[in-house]
């Protein structure tokens, strides 16, 4: 056989969905997300101000990128920063608190006791790495977290721990939806209702293969059935409530947090709303933004509200569970490469299992087994179980 006849005979290598570049620049963004993550929870003390900790947080995203990846790619300049503003909701609030000096919970504090979310993300060249955490105030393994914080704060975890293990090549999106309903039951929580989870690709934190959590009927309905794979990215949001339902809803805090809707076109009739929509694409491109960025917040409103009526741009809502209830949430961005699932943010940084106290314990055998294995089985080990089945 000739030589072009052997090359010819050869199989066709696979083509990567991510390549090393790409992902180098996830993993950048990561590292970015994890070192900020830390030096937030030093900060969410007692007595510490809500909006501080959130510029405080925009502001260290925005350096660390800055210091990284700053040679042109022919010629053209790679994009960088904020994937996710900061945003740190508290107790019963579920997410998307990340407010402005003007607004009237701007002053609100945190207090012992307190159940702290913090949501924040950076990316490199589009590439986004996002990361959630919970932590409780002035917990401490000497006073550690009891009752249905402690619920809340287990449940979320654990849950968090088993969908880390079944994203992975060639399982379903209902396989997760169905683990956190079930680990959030163990520990008499409730998933917070039809929240979602993502595929990632470039410039893209909302893509269209998605995981619900606690769906509704409708929901369910709606919500396609799809298989994870090979070189795939998603950011998965676990968020659990001591409430019984999940339920949450919209209240007075009007929202900061709005991202451009890339596939809808509208030529705004207002020059200040262009003016605003123009600065919103040139300061955070296809991610998520807070008003806090934008120039001059009270045109920025104005502006905002057109964009906003006509689809342009989406805005994330503050939504919150009943005033009695406690949420707990941990976010997390896996990658599923061909040597096996990936963590490009490692949660988590402040939970302990000796920092919580609960008597509520996982008692479904499948799920305990599950959360037994590594989130990356090693070769060895998935030869013996494929061996054994």
């Amino acid at each position: 056989m000739s030589e072009e006849n052997k090359d010819a005979a050869k199989p066709a290598e696979k083509q990567r969905l991510i390549s090393e570049a790409d992902l180098t620049k996830y993993k950048t963004a990561g590292d970015i997300t994890n070192d900020v993550m830390k030096k937030l929870i030093e900060l969410a003390v007692e007595g510490a101000k809500v909006l501080d900790i959130c510029v405080e947080g925009d502001k260290l995203i925005e350096e660390a990128t800055a210091g990284v990846f700053n040679k042109a790619v022919k010629g053209v300049k790679v994009q960088k920063g904020s994937a996710f503003p900061t945003c740190v909701s508290v107790n019963n609030c579920v997410s998307h608190f990340s407010p402005l000096a003007s607004d009237p919970l701007s002053s609100q504090t945190l207090a012992k006791g307190d159940v702290v979310k913090i949501h924040t993300g950076a990316h490199i060249d589009g590439f986004a790495s996002i990361a959630a955490e919970t932590i409780v105030v002035g917990a401490s393994v000497a006073d550690p977290i009891t009752g249905p914080r402690a619920n809340a704060l287990k449940a979320a975890w654990t849950a968090a721990e088993a969908a880390m293990r079944l994203i992975k090549v060639g399982n379903k999106n209902w396989a997760v939806t169905d683990a956190i309903d079930k680990v959030a039951k163990a520990f008499d929580c409730k998933p917070i209702e039809g929240m979602l989870s993502c595929q990632q690709t470039q410039n893209v934190i909302d893509g269209k293969k998605r995981i619900i959590q606690n769906p509704s009927t409708q929901q369910r309905s709606d919500t396609e059935t799809v298989t994870f794979a090979e070189d795939e990215v998603y950011g998965i949001d676990v968020l659990i409530s001591t409430h019984e339902d999940g339920k949450s809803r919209v209240e007075d805090q009007r929202t900061s947090v709005y991202q451009k809707e890339g596939a809808v076109t509208y030529q705004l009739k207002m020059k200040n709303s262009r003016a605003v929509f123009s600065e919103v694409q040139k300061k955070a491109g296809a991610f998520p933004f807070t008003v806090r960025v934008l120039e001059d917040e009270k045109r920025a409103r104005l502006g905002l509200q057109e964009a906003v009526q006509h689809g342009l741009i989406k805005p994330y809502d503050t939504v919150y569970a009943p005033a009695n209830a406690f949420v707990a949430a941990f976010h997390f961005t896996i990658a599923l490469l061909p040597s096996g699932p990936l963590m490009l943010t490692h949660p988590p940084i402040w939970y302990k299992p000796e920092l919580v106290r609960t008597e509520k314990e996982l008692e479904d055998e499948e799920l305990k087994e599950l959360l037994a294995k590594p989130v990356k089985e090693s070769k060895k080990n998935k030869k013996k179980a494929e061996g054994a089945a």
